[in-house]
């Protein structure tokens, strides 16, 4: 039969990222991942992520880490092993857009330091925000995957989704990922996008998800058998919940299989092992809260990502309003409606989930208006796939004339600026790309490492002790 014609699986590990970025707020240190990397190394993954997404923030913000440093650590371990990282689009790592020439020598410097796949993603899908990023990347050698954030609506339609493959591979991309950050895609139209997928583009579909509304299993074994190419797994210690399905199952479930992806469960239970204790110690600690360990089926109720409901939590608990938890879930559409109906992921899962909170707790929609609200409005994150609500617009923004331009087309070179900005904290070219991407963390980070080298007694540098972790 035709459908018995072998396919192997090929599986992303993404227990040294999107894991624990998902379940315990990226807090994983190096040292915990080095002692497991030969290990790793062994298994035959398509490919370890294991770097971009929140992991830079938090290496210096709360592990007092350069993730330089951690990159290259990783690289020197993984000698069979592609490594894989997460990139912003003109994001890069950040939540603002940067000038072209910063794009460009971040990539540089991730390839040099060892990355050898870069998924691309944009919060809007806007393809002329990952353009600079793709070029950049193939120009260092690197495999470009433009990861398009999977949503509902309207608007994305098969018809959408086959379009945007086209443009992709016509972009210069080497793959496409469906980036599920909310666990929306349900397995029956994972078959149904995988293929508009593969019929509008032959690249690679790998597919992203996560476990939060509980179908992710299914989905990914629908979405194989569609013709999916690979899947983003987590190892099952820190697997389900908010974060990735646990790799060992869907290596079992394709056993046996045309798909099954050859790996060796003895191994893999190896590596299991050596990340239970860190799994106990979260949840002793309290860093790993059960609560994201379930399954909640309001994100498809609501298309709310697991770390954005935490977030409305967190916020209304601040303002004492908890009680208006499910009116602010409930306003979450509208107000993702009356902004063009972007996918809702880092930022805009954040711009839209903040001011619906506030258009609820001021009791008058658009009364009090967020300056990243008016930049959405504005046009500087970039086009939506619908227009804005004309009204809304209008009385966030006043007469602002939105622009319609990539948005960095407007941004003058910056690394000169940077560079001049830091050149005091400068002790290696990566430095002032921290640095640009988040200047005061950066510049703590610096004072830190400054002390530690000078003897200071680092537990009472000012700078150590302002955000280190539980």
């Amino acid at each position: 039969m035709a459908d018995q014609v072998k396919k192997p699986v090929k599986i992303t590990e993404t227990i040294l990222r999107d894991a624990h970025q998902s379940l315990i707020a990226t807090r994983m240190p190096t040292e915990l991942m080095l002692p497991i990397v030969d290990k790793m190394d062994k298994v035959g993954y398509h490919s370890v992520e294991c770097w971009g997404g929140a992991t830079f923030d938090a290496c210096l913000r709360f592990l007092k880490e350069d993730p330089w440093d951690r990159l290259r650590k990783l690289r020197e371990g993984f000698k069979n092993t592609k490594l894989q990282m997460l990139f912003r689009g003109q994001n890069i790592l950040g939540y603002n857009h940067y000038a072209d020439d910063v794009v460009e020598y971040f990539v540089q410097k991730s390839i040099s330091n060892g990355i050898d796949i870069i998924r691309i993603f944009d919060c809007l899908n806007d393809l002329r925000n990952l353009k600079t990023a793709v070029d950049a990347t193939k120009k260092e050698g690197g495999h470009a995957q433009i990861a398009l954030s999977y949503t509902l609506g309207d608007a994305y339609t098969l018809e959408y989704w086959e379009k945007t493959a086209k443009q992709i591979e016509e972009m210069g991309a080497d793959s496409i990922c469906i980036k599920d950050m909310a666990g929306l895609l349900v397995p029956y139209k994972a078959t149904e996008l995988v293929s508009a997928l593969k019929a509008g583009s032959s690249l690679p579909i790998q597919l992203h998800t996560h476990y939060t509304s509980g179908v992710a299993s299914m989905t990914y074994l629908k979405a194989v058998e569609a013709g999916c190419d690979i899947i983003d797994c987590a190892m099952s210690p820190l697997a389900l919940g908010t974060s990735q399905p646990a790799t060992e199952v869907m290596v079992e479930t394709f056993r046996g299989t045309p798909y099954d992806s050859g790996l060796d469960q003895n191994l893999l239970a190896e590596i299991a092992e050596y990340f239970r204790p860190y799994r106990e110690e979260c949840l002793k600690s309290g860093l790993l809260n059960p609560k994201v360990l379930g399954v909640n089926i309001k994100t498809l109720m609501y298309q709310v990502p697991g770390g954005m409901l935490s977030n409305l939590v967190s916020q209304l608990k601040e303002a004492g309003a908890e009680d208006k938890f499910e009116a602010v879930l409930e306003e979450v559409p509208r107000v993702r409606k009356d902004f063009g109906e972007p996918p809702l992921v880092t930022p805009s899962s954040q711009i839209v989930g903040t001011q619906a909170v506030l258009n609820v707790l001021q009791g008058e929609r658009y009364k009090m208006v967020t300056k990243e609200s008016k930049k959405i409005l504005s046009g500087e994150f970039g086009q939506t796939i619908k227009p804005f609500n004309p009204e809304v617009q209008k009385k966030c923004i006043g007469d602002v004339k939105p622009i319609t331009c990539r948005p960095a087309d407007l941004i003058e070179p910056q690394l000169p600026k940077f560079k001049e900005e830091c050149k005091q904290w400068i002790q290696q070219e990566e430095d002032v790309l921290s640095y640009a991407l988040f200047p005061q963390v950066a510049t703590e980070f610096f004072k830190y490492r400054q002390a530690q080298q000078t003897g200071v007694d680092v537990t009472k540098a000012d700078a150590a002790t302002k955000s280190y972790p539980v």
